[in-house]
């Protein structure tokens, strides 16, 4: 071979050498970055973990903060809100009754008729609330609602007799009387001025009264006193109601005895449903990440919420969202593709629950959400398996907290099984309870409802678990508040807790 030609082969050789060394290098840099998102996702699911020794001392937190909110306002990040329901539905309602549930941007009207033990007819109604009236008066507002509803009875009934109606008003309320209360503030977008401090249940039966309809509120409740009323209605045993959907609330049977902010409280049963508002319950033993501390700084309500907002549907998907988006801005996984993750909220919780659910070999629907809707192209299986495990860590821990918080409540009341309940007295064998349980994140979500019984297990050990019974109520923020009207009407007796 000539010198040219040995000079070709040897060009030809240290180009090879060139190009592997390029290819060797490029490899290795992938492998890292990718081992970078690897080494996130175990950070985030450590900083996620509940075991059991955790998951319990959320549970004792959250028996010290219900304790403290029933001795003081404000003693507490739990408020423990008095609803003044002293009397729950037992099956021996009779009639019809109405109801109205308005707590966003819908409301509505329903017809319940009950009689032999059983709600015999349920129909609604429902309608978009106008954007101008939520942030016209209040005036306006219930003007409109009490038109409505006077157009539902007049279709339903056809005929003018006196209605007992059951008020759904799921905004913040601090209730004077079981038929009354004042708003405290708004929420979900609402900003009627000049109307804090307002009794709401005044102000609609005042328009009910202007719009010449016989029909007046009994009973004002939130949507999770509502949903506690439907499930004491089918089973007595049923001693709490838990909402987990977009947003999270509890409330439970409590002994007046027991709420000492109201020393000389007299019910007719010696017993209250307490509000307890257990969105806002915060510990130092909840598992909070940088992500959940990301996660506060993007709200209006910084600070506020924080068990609500590592456990409700309105913030899964973006815990989510935000741990993707680290990895995407540190790792290669998703590609050039890391904008498309930079928008707060773009990946929701039906969304988040969609990928978990998806059991194809391939993840096919994985693949289809991440082009069609987070717009990420092209992702290998392994990248599509990690995003599934991102958004089952945060059910995973979503739905444990909401059994801690369940068995919060039921060691309050002396049913979890341990040897003392926190009020000092001793106690036998646990009682049967039942907790009603309603909101689409639970009913429609199987991974997170799997997760939340396994954690009760874990919890409570499984002969104490089997005593204890989730009940999904439907429609409980309605047809709940119509057998509270029921119940609450002066034109019959109340019934007991």
């Amino acid at each position: 071979m000539g010198r040219v030609g040995l000079g070709v082969a040897a060009g030809c050789a240290a180009a090879t050498c060139a190009i592997a060394a390029v290819l060797v290098a490029r490899r290795a840099s992938a492998r890292a970055r990718w081992r970078r998102a690897v080494a996130l996702l175990r950070e985030f699911e450590e900083g996620c973990a509940t075991p059991p020794a955790r998951l319990r001392q959320v549970v004792d937190a959250m028996v010290v903060e219900m304790h403290a909110g029933l001795a003081s306002d404000g003693g507490s990040k739990l408020k423990m809100l008095l609803t003044f329901v002293d009397a729950l539905p037992t099956g021996n309602e009779e009639g019809i009754y109405y109801a109205i549930d308005l707590g966003g941007t819908n409301f509505r009207a329903l017809r319940v008729e009950v009689g032999a033990g059983s709600v015999v007819t349920s129909r609604k109604v429902e309608l978009p609330i106008p954007e101008e009236l939520t942030k016209g008066t209040i005036e306006e507002l219930f003007n409109f609602v009490a038109i409505a509803l006077k157009d539902f009875v007049e279709r339903e009934d056809g005929k003018d007799e006196q209605r007992a109606l059951g008020f759904t008003f799921s905004f913040p309320v601090r209730q004077t009387s079981v038929s009354s209360g004042s708003l405290i503030r708004w929420t979900k977008g609402f900003s009627i001025e000049n109307a804090a401090g307002k009794d709401v249940a005044q102000c609609l039966n005042e328009a009910l009264a202007r719009s010449g309809l016989n029909v007046r509120v009994t009973a004002l409740v939130n949507d999770t006193v509502g949903t506690l009323a439907l499930g004491h209605y089918h089973d007595e045993d049923t001693v709490a109601a838990v909402i987990i959907g977009a947003g999270t609330n509890a409330c439970y049977i409590e002994r007046t005895d027991a709420i000492i902010k109201c020393q000389g409280l007299l019910t007719n049963s010696g017993g209250m449903v307490v509000n307890m508002e257990w969105g806002n319950f915060w510990s130092s033993h909840l598992p909070r990440t940088p992500y959940d501390i990301s996660l506060d700084d993007e709200t209006q309500n910084r600070n506020d919420q924080g068990f609500e907002k590592m456990i409700s549907g309105i913030y899964l998907g973006e815990i989510a969202r935000l741990v993707l988006h680290r990895m995407a801005l540190e790792s290669d996984v998703f590609g050039d593709s890391a904008d498309n993750l930079s928008t707060p909220f773009t990946l929701s919780t039906p969304l988040l629950a969609a990928i978990r659910e998806d059991d194809s070999p391939d993840l096919s629907e994985v693949r289809r959400i991440l082009q069609e809707r987070l717009m990420i192209p092209d992702t290998p299986l392994k990248t599509r398996r990690l995003v599934v495990k991102v958004c089952d860590i945060v059910t995973r821990r979503a739905a444990r907290l909401a059994a801690a918080g369940i068995v919060g409540i039921l060691k309050k009341l002396g049913r979890d099984g341990s040897g003392v309940a926190s009020s000092g007295r001793t106690r036998g064998q646990p009682r049967r309870s039942v907790v009603a349980i309603e909101g689409g994140l639970y009913q429609g979500y199987p991974v997170f409802r799997e997760y939340l019984d396994e954690a009760l297990v874990e919890i409570l050990g499984e002969e104490v678990a089997r005593t204890v019974a989730l009940t999904v109520m439907e429609d409980g923020s309605g047809v709940g508040a119509a057998l509270l009207a029921a119940v609450h009407s002066s034109n019959r007796q109340q019934g007991s807790i």
